[in-house]
C-alpha cells in the first residue's frame, strides 16, 4: 500500500509539472505573439487553453483521492495540499496568458504603438519569475521560492512604469487611447503573473518548511 500511495504522489508530481510546462509555454507565446503582432500564435494560445483547465480538474481529483483514502500526515500532506494550490495558480496564469492573447489579436489589426521597453521587460520578469518558481518546486528548494517573492517589487515597479508612459501617450495621441488601455490591460495582465508565481512560491515553502508564509512572502 505504501508502495502505490509512493507512485500515486508521483503521479501528482507529474501532472503538476505538465501543467506548469504547458503555461510556462502559454505564457511565453502569448508574450510573443502580443510583441511580434503574431495572430496565429495567439490563437494557438487560446485553443491551448482547455488542456491545462483538464490538468487542474485531474490534480484535484487525485488530491482528494489521496486524502480521502490514504490519510497522509506531515510532509507528504503537505505535499498533496501545496499542489492543489499550485493548481490553481497555474490555471490563472494560464488565463492570464491567454486574456494577453487576445490582447495581441486585436492590437494586430491596428497600427503598433511605440515599443515601450519597461513593458517588454516586464514580460521578461514575469516570465522568468515563473521558470524560476517552476524549478524550486521541481528540487523542493525553499531559498529559490524566496528568490521569486524578492522579484515581485521588481514586477510592481515596472507596471507602474508602463501606467505613466502610456497615460503620457493618450493624452499628447488621443486617436491612440484604446489601444493604450488595451496594452495597460496587458501589462496588468503580466503583473497578476508575477503576483500568482508568488503565491506558487509561497507554496512551495509550505511544502518544504512546513511554514504557511501566505499573503507573507518575504
Amino acid at each position: 500500500m505504501e508502495s502505490r500511495f509512493l507512485k500515486e504522489l508521483d503521479r501528482l508530481r507529474m501532472i503538476i509539472l505538465e501543467m506548469a510546462a504547458r503555461t510556462e509555454t502559454a505564457l511565453e507565446k502569448s508574450a510573443k505573439a502580443f510583441f511580434e503582432r503574431d495572430v496565429e500564435l495567439a490563437e494557438e494560445v487560446i485553443r491551448g487553453d482547455d488542456a491545462i483547465n483538464r490538468l487542474e480538474v485531474d490534480v484535484d481529483r487525485l488530491s482528494l483521492r489521496l486524502l480521502a483514502l490514504e490519510q497522509p500526515m506531515a510532509r507528504d500532506l503537505r505535499f498533496i495540499v501545496g499542489c492543489m494550490r499550485i493548481a490553481v495558480e497555474l490555471e490563472r496564469i494560464a488565463d492570464l496568458a491567454v486574456n494577453v492573447a487576445r490582447r495581441g489579436v486585436f492590437m494586430s489589426r491596428r497600427p503598433p504603438l511605440p515599443p515601450n521597453a519597461s513593458l517588454e521587460q516586464l514580460a521578461t520578469t514575469a516570465l522568468d519569475m515563473l521558470r524560476t518558481v517552476i524549478d524550486s518546486f521541481v528540487r523542493q528548494n525553499a531559498d529559490e521560492a524566496r528568490e521569486v517573492c524578492q522579484m515581485d517589487d521588481t514586477a510592481d515597479d515596472l507596471n507602474v512604469k508602463v501606467l505613466k508612459s502610456l497615460l503620457d501617450h493618450m493624452v499628447k495621441e488621443a486617436p491612440a487611447v484604446e489601444r493604450s488601455v488595451q496594452t495597460i490591460i496587458v501589462s496588468r495582465c503580466l503583473e497578476r503573473v508575477a503576483d500568482q508565481t508568488t503565491n506558487i512560491a509561497e507554496s512551495v515553502i509550505f511544502m518544504v518548511l512546513g511554514v504557511n508564509i501566505k499573503h507573507h512572502c518575504e
